[in-house]
């Protein structure tokens, strides 16, 4: 957006710019990419001790009213009947075509009530896609609503002094309760691949949390480019570079959030928007599939850089890239024919016109430390 007055800002931009926030416009909010510890030291932080993150330009939706599970289970290949309260799923929008227009974290809140938390940059398109195929169901975006998202080794222990609740929790549960008479809804997920727990909060009470939360000696804020760098560690897919319409959950290598009951053979085998592509698709294989890379050196292979085969050939394209700062050493994403896709090959990444050397390498790049119990 030219226009600076277009230009969002979140409930926590006054506190952003406080603590030095190098501020920068994504999905048309003004949000931090970084403080003055800079990406590494933030990205490091978040892994040995906790780190905090403003996520409140995500869509939070509420979907709800009776027998909405089997409604939203056209859009999504997830088995949402058999979702417990209070319990999560990863999911996609699926397209007609077996691509995918979203991801999404969908949590129930009660027999036919839904939260969805949804990508900045897609949320409007997803509101009109709900309503366009949920007509018959309430669907209540929470607008500027606060959400952040608490990550870390040692967020757990700030969660326990704060709301003990959440100390029952394991990864992907939720629970409604309250931080120091603040009330919230707190989930034990993330993007980071770490520990951790998202908060939202009504915006009038949201910098009140904010400020208790860092008032802990081991919590920061954390920006845009360490969330980057930690989810690209993790292998994490990133909505509009590691996925789009143009790839299918299998390509994208995210068949296991495909629900074995939406598979063939199960007991609601199809029923979702590009099934047939997307079910042919498990059943055949695919012509390409999304790997994480290795790559020699210390210089990044950035996003776009074509994937280049011993004979010279393009074979495929880097979707992510950056440098990890717990591997101390430059990684990335991409797209590459599945007979390339086995761990350990060697390929090259056309940088500036010079060979870069990638090794396939299994994903996650780093362990991730999710609380399972």
């Amino acid at each position: 957006m030219s226009d600076q007055m277009d230009i969002k800002k979140t409930c926590f931009y006054p506190m952003h710019i406080a603590a030095g926030g190098k501020m920068v416009t994504f999905a048309g909010y003004s949000m931090p990419v970084q403080y003055s510890d800079g990406i590494m030291q933030e990205h490091l932080h978040c892994r040995d001790n906790a780190g905090l993150f403003d996520v409140s330009h995500m869509g939070q939706i509420v979907v709800s009213g009776e027998g909405v599970a089997l409604a939203l289970e056209q859009l999504l290949p997830v088995d949402l009947e058999g979702l417990g309260i209070n319990q999560q799923t990863y999911a996609t929008f699926t397209t007609q075509s077996g691509g995918i227009s979203d991801d999404l974290i969908v949590t129930r809140w009660a027999e036919d009530s839904f939260f969805l938390v949804v990508n900045a940059a897609c949320k409007h398109e997803d509101i009109a896609h709900l309503k366009a195929h949920l007509a018959d169901f309430e669907i209540r975006y929470l607008g500027e609503r606060g959400l952040l998202a608490l990550q870390g080794l040692r967020a757990k222990e700030l969660m326990a002094e704060l709301a003990p609740e959440t100390n029952n929790l394991t990864f992907m549960q939720g629970c409604h309760g309250s931080i120091e008479g603040i009330e919230c809804y707190t989930t034990r997920s993330g993007y980071t691949g770490e520990d951790g727990f998202e908060i939202s909060v009504a915006a009038e009470e949201a910098v009140a949390l904010a400020e208790r939360l860092l008032a802990s000696d081991f919590v920061r804020w954390v920006g845009l480019g360490a969330r980057d760098s930690l989810r690209l560690e993790a292998g994490l897919c990133l909505y509009g570079h590691d996925m789009n319409q143009d790839t299918s959950p299998v390509e994208a290598g995210l068949t296991w959030s495909i629900a074995k009951s939406r598979r063939a053979g199960g007991a609601k085998e199809g029923g979702f928007l590009g099934a047939e592509t997307i079910l042919d698709h498990i059943a055949s294989g695919v012509s390409k599939k999304r790997v994480g890379f290795l790559v020699d050196g210390r210089a990044p292979v950035r996003e776009r850089a074509e994937i280049i085969n011993a004979e010279g050939q393009v074979i495929g394209a880097i979707t992510s890239g950056g440098f990890g700062p717990t591997l101390q050493a430059p990684i990335a994403m991409g797209y590459v024919p599945t007979e390339y896709a086995a761990v350990g090959t060697q390929l090259q990444a056309l940088v500036r016109g010079k060979q870069r050397p990638i090794t396939v390498a299994k994903m996650p790049l780093v362990a991730q430390r999710y609380h399972r119990g």
